[in-house]
């Protein structure tokens, strides 16, 4: 008999939705690949097709990490283990709060 998770991760293959699920991993490690300083300014909030989507806490962080993009996803995809993440999309959060 095989687990239950063994039937969830071929249901998920099946459907295709297996590496889209892994990629959602970038939203859950952010904190830990981007370090303490950048993690207080910004939160990972989705991942689809690849791309993750951070908000910042104002256009200054936006500015500079736009610089840091590349050498964000390659921390982020070496903390995953494998190329999830292809684009970062900052945005700030409607009246500029962190949700």
């Amino acid at each position: 008999m095989e687990s239950l998770a063994g039937v969830l991760d071929a249901l998920l293959a099946r459907m295709g939705l297996d590496e889209e699920l892994r990629g959602w991993q970038a939203v859950e490690q952010w904190p830990q690949a981007v370090g303490p300083k950048v993690a207080r300014h910004t939160r990972a909030v989705g991942f689809q097709r690849g791309v993750l989507r951070v908000e910042v806490d104002g256009s200054a962080w936006m500015h500079e990490l736009q610089y840091l993009r590349t050498e964000l996803i390659r921390t982020l995809n070496r903390t995953l283990g494998a190329d999830r993440v292809r684009e970062i999309t900052f945005v700030i959060p409607r009246k500029g709060v962190l949700r």
